[in-house]
């Protein structure tokens, strides 16, 4: 069915794979068009699972679940119920039905005939598949086809090739090109070739939206975000946003010209990882964000013993689409492909979902179920540079950190440089431990500069360098690099930071505010963020940020009592409660946050107590790097107060700073 037609209330167009009503139109993946279509091809008529399956995914290995998950999406698209069907219908063991009234927009309403209603047991519904995925969603298209309808889902032409080199993860390998066949069980839709006007120069990776029907697996479409990310950024001539700044289109309604705007990038990568039992299906596909244009798509499926080579496939073949549209037949460098243990990358992928989730509504204890699974990868594969990387950073930024977290973190990061020297991201992390704890400036700094020189378009990079400089007094200098981080990585949080030691406190706070109305649930940015109300003054949104920080990172009755303070005796008395609470939970050997109790102390203008609290940050500092310590000291806002007392040049000398 090509027209457009009227479904109820809706209206459907196939050839757009949108359905409107009231003048807002929805956008929905060609997949769950090609359902639709073809259940309104049948109206009132029980159209099979296995015949649905057949149509819309023909040659390609996916299970019920991906027909389910489409017929969810449907069904919160066109706000039906599962339960009491007034759109689709689930016939038990046979498929699913269209019963809503369906009409060609040139014709006049037919309503299905009610001879064709199978009766139905009042316990033999089937549940709605929403409920196993909770609050996710399907996105805004499926990736593994640019098939409008299903008509022309039978007439593709299909075109196969075999990736004769790999793709290794996480930035171990550069890419390999140049090949001209698809892997068997891998599926192309013939696509028109691409025009001058939609030259790829810089791309942004979306998440890709989990399948499974099991929010348990959603360290797998995370991680494979991640690792497309890692992967696409060695295409030398292309700029690839990081994570933290696609992460905030995870569930939005925006188009994809606003979003192509917003990160001002050309391309925009979708995508959708399905996992059933021992299968999983990746589809993606590539678009040309300023007019929504679709290049390519493609679908994979594997065992999930294979989820490394099925990374690779997806990012080399992407790869490959965008040297065409860069117009280049110049190959990049080649590097030999460094095997890989499926077990480690599974237990890679778990520890990066473990450690995305400290400080959203999880603590420490993240971090420390993160850092088991990354050493679990390491023991499986010792080569796996990314586990060391990660494995450093899970043991870093902690609440209650130890002198253990930071031999071990160290130790991690001097492997990974070891293993692979030339992965800019390891000399990050290395710097960034050679400055906190170690007060290393010299050092840290030559570690951030090196992985410039390895990849200039390494973000954290330039913003580690820019915050270091900032705060070591080199202000304009570090500025200039935190703006260098931005234009690679427009939402990126150390640049807001920046801002704030730069005293730019409006800058910092528009920042943060953007990334937090695309995720609220980020306990650092509002950690990073209250220091900007404390300075401007702004007391309810000062105490409103201090309690999310608080809750955030699993401390909610903290935030619950200053806010009651706050609201009873007002700001000063807030702010005392806050040191309350700091040192209620050391005194519960929970957290060790005295650079909290320093600016606490300040802003009451008890200097002798944010000194002695200062000093305690110096003499333990392998303990704390969550609150800044003295490692930010010399460009706290904060303890402008403290400037011109010789204790606090005393304390610049110590810490390595000029005065």
């Amino acid at each position: 069915m090509l027209a457009p037609f009227q479904l109820g209330s809706w209206q459907v167009q196939p050839s757009l794979n949108t359905i409107s009503q009231n003048g807002k139109a929805i956008r929905v993946t060609p997949k769950v068009m090609g359902v639709l279509v073809c259940l309104a091809e049948h109206p009132g008529e029980a159209v099979s699972k296995d015949e649905l399956l057949k149509i819309v995914w023909p040659s390609t290995f996916v299970t019920d679940d991906v027909l389910k998950g489409a017929i969810s999406e449907l069904r919160r698209v066109l706000e039906d119920d599962a339960h009491e069907p007034h759109v689709i219908e689930t016939i038990p063991k046979r498929g699913y039905r269209l019963v809503a009234a369906l009409t060609p927009l040139d014709e006049k309403p037919k309503t299905p005939p009610l001879s064709k209603v199978p009766v139905r047991a009042a316990d033999a519904r089937e549940p709605d598949p929403r409920s196993a995925l909770g609050s996710s969603t399907l996105g805004r298209r499926t990736v593994a086809s640019l098939v409008e309808t299903v008509t022309e889902y039978r007439r593709a032409k299909r075109t196969w090739m075999t990736i004769a080199a790999l793709l290794a993860l996480g930035g171990a390998v550069l890419l390999l090109f140049q090949f001209n066949v698809l892997p068997v069980g891998a599926s192309r839709e013939s696509l028109p070739a691409p025009s001058a006007t939609s030259s790829i120069h810089s791309l942004a990776v979306l998440p890709l939206q989990n399948l499974s029907g099991d929010p348990a697996q959603e360290y797998i479409s995370d991680g494979m975000t991640d690792a497309l990310i890692t992967d696409l950024a060695q295409i030398g001539s292309v700029k690839v946003i990081s994570r933290t700044s696609t992460i905030r289109f995870k569930k939005t309604d925006k188009s994809l010209p606003e979003i192509a705007r917003e990160l001002g990038v050309d391309g925009i990568i979708e995508g959708t990882v399905q996992r059933s039992g021992d299968r999983v299906l990746i589809s993606a596909q590539l678009i040309y964000g300023p007019s929504d244009k679709h290049l390519w798509a493609n679908s994979y499926e594997r065992d999930t013993r294979d989820l490394l080579a099925l990374e690779r496939e997806v990012t080399q073949d992407i790869a490959r689409q965008i040297r065409v549209q860069l117009n280049t037949n110049q190959p990049p460098a080649r590097t030999q492909l460094l095997p890989m243990d499926p077990k480690a990358l599974e237990a890679y992928l778990q520890g990066n979902y473990h450690l995305d989730r400290q400080g959203k509504g999880f603590g420490d204890e993240e971090k420390r179920k993160a850092a088991q699974f990354f050493a679990q990868a390491i023991a499986t594969d010792p080569k796996f540079v990314p586990a060391y990387n990660s494995l450093a950073l899970a043991h870093e930024n902690l609440w209650l950190g130890s002198s253990e977290d930071v031999v071990i973190g160290m130790g991690a990061a001097k492997k990974a440089v070891e293993v692979d020297p030339n992965h800019p991201v390891a000399h990050v992390t290395l710097g960034a431990f050679k400055w906190q704890p170690h007060l290393d400036w010299r050092g840290a700094e030559d570690e951030f500069r090196h992985a410039i020189s390895l990849d200039p378009k390494v973000a954290a990079g330039h913003s580690a360098l820019g915050m270091l400089l900032v705060v070591s007094g080199r202000v304009e200098e570090g500025l200039r690099e935190c703006k260098i981080a931005q234009r690679l990585d427009p939402f990126d949080d150390d640049s807001a930071l920046c801002l704030y030691y730069g005293r730019d406190y409006d800058g910092s706070i528009a920042m943060f505010r953007n990334l937090l109305q695309a995720d609220p649930d980020v306990g650092l940015w509002h950690c990073d963020l209250f220091p900007d109300y404390a300075m401007k003054g702004m007391h309810k949104e000062f105490v409103e940020e201090l309690g999310h920080c608080f809750s955030l990172f699993g401390h909610p009755q903290a935030a619950a009592n200053i806010q009651r303070v706050f609201t009873r005796s007002g700001y000063k008395e807030a702010v005392r409660q806050w040191a309350k609470e700091v040192e209620r939970l050391q005194a519960a050997h929970q957290v060790f946050l005295p650079g909290y109790l320093a600016q606490a102390y300040t802003l009451l203008g008890d200097k002798d107590r944010a000194f002695y609290w200062l000093g305690q940050a110096y003499d333990h500092r392998e303990m704390d790097s969550f609150d800044g310590g003295v490692f930010y000291v010399g460009g706290e806002p904060i303890y402008d107060p403290l400037r011109s007392d010789p204790r606090f040049k005393e304390l610049l000398h110590r810490v390595g700073l000029p005065d």
